[in-house]
């Protein structure tokens, strides 16, 4: 029995010994990998749903040798919620322009190293050192847009949507489509105001909210991503919504046209970001680079059909495409649109909570 258990107590020594050895091994091989912090050479992504060509990742991981986990995520409170509890290393995020600004501030982003980061001088001036992030010390433009008015040219004429104001036409009763966005919604009722984006003034706001429940008669419906199909489908003649869903509705209805009203509208950037919970750092800097080169950036645009803020992509797309001033406008159009700030906790309920009551007088 003696040597029973001599012999089991020495084949468990040789055991824990191989073991020991494949974890030397293990590590030996993430070592010359040349990943940082987490020991595999992969690369974890924390993006919008299809909002890049997958044949992107395929050719990012042929080139470099780095395997890319891709989570998808359906707005910028529910990336933030996640990345702040730090579960998950993910090691780049696309954050849009007032998430930036909250998440540096709260200091969940690592700074861009510029001198592992070659790709700024790919972009355009005109979309870098925006207000929610000056000196781009902690986002990459990603992709940029409008909110703005769609219309159907069969029932509507450009003349009759070149304005806020004129969606309050009686003209137009049980005919608008909303996006369902607190702050997009209450944008445009500001904006017909001649008030900021970013207002926090109460009698501002109010008067904004009653000026939207003012245009509950000629509300539809307020949808998410439905409104695509429903302005395709020529549901309801007008739509408000974003640049990028406008290009989808367009691409497949060709009574449909885009408008950024005269008063002006908001711009939007989404961005690529390093949040702290980043360890591959090797990977980041390829990929970061990788998406920046302009025959890759281009080739993003037209899978993803987003404005692209890459100037050497711009040179590459089709002059169809970036001659399209609904979706590239003029400079001076750009002069009028106003970028979102963080409104902070108490006045994002604030807006939260109105634009909930405005909903509930919908039919």
């Amino acid at each position: 029995m003696k040597k029973l258990l001599s012999a089991l107590f020495a084949i468990s020594l040789v055991i824990v010994g191989l073991f020991a050895i494949q974890r030397y091994l293990v590590a030996k091989e993430n070592a010359a990998a040349g990943t940082s912090g987490s020991g595999s050479k992969v690369l974890n992504i924390y993006n919008w749903g299809d909002y890049i060509d997958p044949s992107l990742l395929t050719k990012f991981t042929k080139e470099t040798g780095y395997r890319i986990n891709y989570e998808t995520f359906d707005s910028n409170e529910d990336m933030y919620a996640k990345v702040k509890q730090g579960g998950t290393s993910y090691d780049i995020v696309v954050p849009s322009d007032y998430m930036v600004e909250k998440m540096r501030r709260e200091k969940i982003l690592l700074p861009i190293n510029r001198k592992k980061f070659k790709g700024f001088k790919y972009y355009d001036k005109r979309f870098l050192n925006k207000s929610f992030d000056p000196g781009n010390k902690y986002s990459i433009p990603y992709f940029w847009g409008t909110l703005g008015i769609v219309y159907n040219d069969k029932f509507v004429k450009r003349s009759e949507v070149e304005s806020w104001d004129q969606l309050w036409s009686s003209k137009f009763r049980d005919k608008i489509l909303l996006v369902d966005s607190a702050r997009d919604d209450f944008a445009f009722s500001l904006i017909s105001m001649g008030k900021s984006v970013n207002d926090k003034r109460p009698a501002d706001v109010q008067a904004a909210k009653a000026k939207l429940d003012a245009l509950m008669p000629n509300v539809k419906a307020i949808l998410d991503d439905e409104i695509v199909m429903y302005m395709v489908q020529e549901e309801a003649p007008i739509g408000i919504t974003w640049s990028g869903e406008a290009s989808e509705m367009i691409a497949e209805n060709k009574h449909l046209h885009y408008v950024i009203p005269k008063e002006g509208s908001n711009i939007w950037f989404d961005n690529l970001a390093i949040p702290k919970t980043a360890k591959h750092f090797k990977a980041i800097y390829k990929f970061l680079n990788f998406m920046s080169e302009p025959k890759n950036a281009a080739q993003n645009a037209e899978y993803v059909e987003y404005s692209t803020p890459n100037k050497g992509a711009i040179k590459i797309l089709p002059k169809s495409v970036t001659g399209d001033q609904q979706f590239y406008p003029s400079n001076k159009t750009l002069k009028n649109l106003h970028v979102y700030s963080d409104l902070g906790q108490k006045w994002t309920q604030i807006y939260n909570d109105l634009f909930l009551e405005f909903k509930m007088t919908s039919r």
